[in-house]
């Protein structure tokens, strides 16, 4: 199967690599706060097409993003593997489908069930799942008890609420976004370590869409979701870069 795919994912003659661990960020807004936060630290800013990347000043961690919807964020994991990555934490936004999951909650990703086009063309399942090791160690960073289930789609204007209740009913979803079940499973494809923490963005469980991402709490806590990002990624990753 793999003799028949006519391009692979690689890295050109002139380009450097990158640390084995590094984030994503697939939303915009805090894709840039996290490579300006870098730069800003002495970070090297690399090209990476269509986003952003940027190399920690000790060459420990690499952030990259942003990358919206499943095929663009698959391109940017894709081509951060052939760089050298290994070990990635997606950093993302999701809707909840839970009345216990609230506007600026930290959540960690669980079974990732694909609503999406993308994870078809690497896996023959419905569902991926992240890097076990990555889960129980950032259980611990984070204060997190638990996973959540999560389901991606390609188009968040088309989601109804039967189907999110049905959803929640079969697989016990609790939340909606547009990348993790894509990266699941090339992380998976490819084998490496994957994991992704979310904040609520907003609700879906109530009568009403109740959106909470242009609110000063929600933004407050991405700023300081971000920052504590950068500062544990190499410690979850559990190594340094020689």
């Amino acid at each position: 199967m793999e003799d028949d795919i006519i391009i692979h994912p690689s890295r050109a003659v002139r380009e450097k690599t990158i640390p084995r661990c590094g984030l994503l960020f697939v939303n915009p807004t805090e894709a840039r706060v996290a490579l300006q936060t870098l730069i800003d630290r002495g970070g090297d800013q690399r090209f990476l097409f269509h986003s952003g990347l940027v190399v920690s000043p000790d060459n420990d961690f690499f952030v990259a993003g942003p990358a919206v919807g499943a095929p663009m964020a698959v391109m940017v994991l894709e081509k951060l593997i052939a760089l050298g990555a290994c070990k990635v934490v997606m950093a993302g936004w999701c809707g909840a489908l839970r009345p216990d999951m609230c506007v600026g909650d930290t959540v960690l990703g669980g079974a990732a069930y694909s609503g999406e086009g993308t994870s078809q063309y690497y896996t023959n399942d419905n569902v991926s799942d992240p890097s076990q090791r990555y889960i129980t160690t950032m259980k611990s960073v984070f204060d997190l008890r638990d996973t959540v289930s999560f389901w991606s789609t390609d188009a968040p204007y088309r989601e109804s609420k039967k189907m999110l209740q049905q959803l929640a009913q079969k697989f016990n979803v609790g939340a909606v976004d547009m990348e993790y079940s894509a990266l699941c499973a090339v992380a998976n494809f490819r084998k490496i370590d994957f994991a992704s923490l979310f904040l609520v963005s907003d609700e879906l469980w109530q009568d009403d869409w109740r959106p909470g991402f242009g609110g000063k709490v929600f933004k407050r806590k991405s700023k300081a979701q971000i920052k504590q990002l950068l500062n544990v990624i190499v410690a979850i990753s559990g190594f340094k870069e020689a």
